[in-house]
């Protein structure tokens, strides 16, 4: 066996971002939308709604969680203690998980909202992080107003971060496009009064949703949406029909609706390693058919003069000779002192 160190020329380290469907439809449209009525009924369902994409309601797809500073549109765990519920519950997490400070609420713009959707997109569906500009999300309104939102990351020049990684916001418009007709909206794809739609977290997988901006009536950028638990709809009182995750749900897959567009992406790391048999070097093997086993010398003359070999696997080692990868070559290389090869080997993770 051969042996040739490797120098720091040998190694090239490339990146490359690959992106796929963020859904297990593998199609890059989720068009059908179901629920467990299991899940839906069980004492999860007060805290999250399971998105599903068959009726089978095998693989999920999404979750939807709406979450409320002062616990309003779920019921509280004791009736004595006002305030209480999963809804607070659910804004606490999040709070902690996106913005890392429990006194600090979500700034949708430059709109401070004490409430918020979140959408996390179920883990197996994506790769690395969700694709900027690949969102396009159909909401419907009670009253038939229908809006398609997206990121803004295409018209940012700076981006935010927080404690879940980059922040976007959402905008109206698809595929990352913002809408060209901006008559109920900011410049900025915002509604007129209650900032932008929401966050794109792309590094955990979630989107976050303005209701205030949703709630908003069409005139202002909004679809009219209600939920228990607005400030819009102080009303609507609290019924297992009536929490916000179910209508959440109803906004998202109503006929009108009923399109979620979202990819994903992942880099991948590749070192290329260039192995260079030079014609002097790799003539020769240790293989014992290539020595008499009695005396040691070589069998055949023309192994002294013209020794011919075929390479057929590369092993990589480090400074204490242990194997740490080995690649196997397509086919036998030839190699002699008339022949100079140039292998490149490719490490992927």
């Amino acid at each position: 066996m051969s042996y040739k160190r490797l120098e720091a020329d040998d190694f090239v380290v490339s990146s490359d971002a690959i992106s796929a469907t963020a859904w297990t439809t593998n199609n890059p449209t989720l068009t059908s939308f179901f629920t467990s009525s299991t899940q839906a009924n069980g004492s999860a369902g007060s805290y999250y709604l399971n998105v599903y994409d068959t009726a089978t309601t095998s693989s999920v797809q999404f979750a939807i969680a709406y979450g409320n500073n002062n616990g309003s549109g779920s019921a509280n765990y004791n009736t004595s203690v006002d305030g209480k519920s999963p809804t607070g519950t659910i804004f606490g997490q999040w709070q902690d998980l996106v913005i890392g400070d429990e006194n600090t609420n979500f700034v949708f713009g430059a709109i401070t909202s004490s409430e918020f959707f979140a959408l996390p997109i179920e883990r197996q569906c994506y790769k690395e992080s969700l694709f900027l500009g690949s969102l396009s999300l159909k909401l419907s309104g009670s009253a038939g107003d229908l809006i398609t939102l997206t990121d803004n990351s295409a018209y940012v020049s700076t981006v935010q971060f927080c404690e879940a990684g980059r922040i976007f916001q959402l905008i109206t418009g698809s595929a990352g496009v913002r809408a060209s007709n901006l008559t109920r909206n900011t410049t900025d794809g915002f509604t007129t009064t209650s900032g932008s739609y929401g966050w794109f977290l792309p590094d955990i997988g979630t989107i976050i949703l303005n209701p205030l901006a949703l709630a908003a009536p069409a005139i202002s950028g909004g679809i009219a949406f209600v939920y228990s638990g607005s400030a819009f709809s102080a009303t609507l009182a609290y019924t297992a029909a009536t929490n916000a995750n179910a209508s959440l749900f109803k906004a998202i897959s109503g006929s009108s609706a009923s399109s979620f567009a979202l990819n994903s992406q992942e880099t991948i790391t590749s070192d290329f390693i260039f192995i260079r048999p030079r014609s002097s070097e790799f003539n020769y093997s240790e293989n014992p058919s290539f020595i008499s086993g009695s005396t040691g010398e070589v069998l055949y003359s023309s192994f002294i003069n013209n020794p011919q070999t075929y390479i057929t696997t590369i092993g990589l080692y480090n400074d204490t000779n242990q194997l740490l990868a080995v690649a196997k070559l397509s086919r036998p290389l030839v190699k002699d002192f008339t022949k100079e090869a140039l292998v490149r080997v490719k490490l992927d993770f």
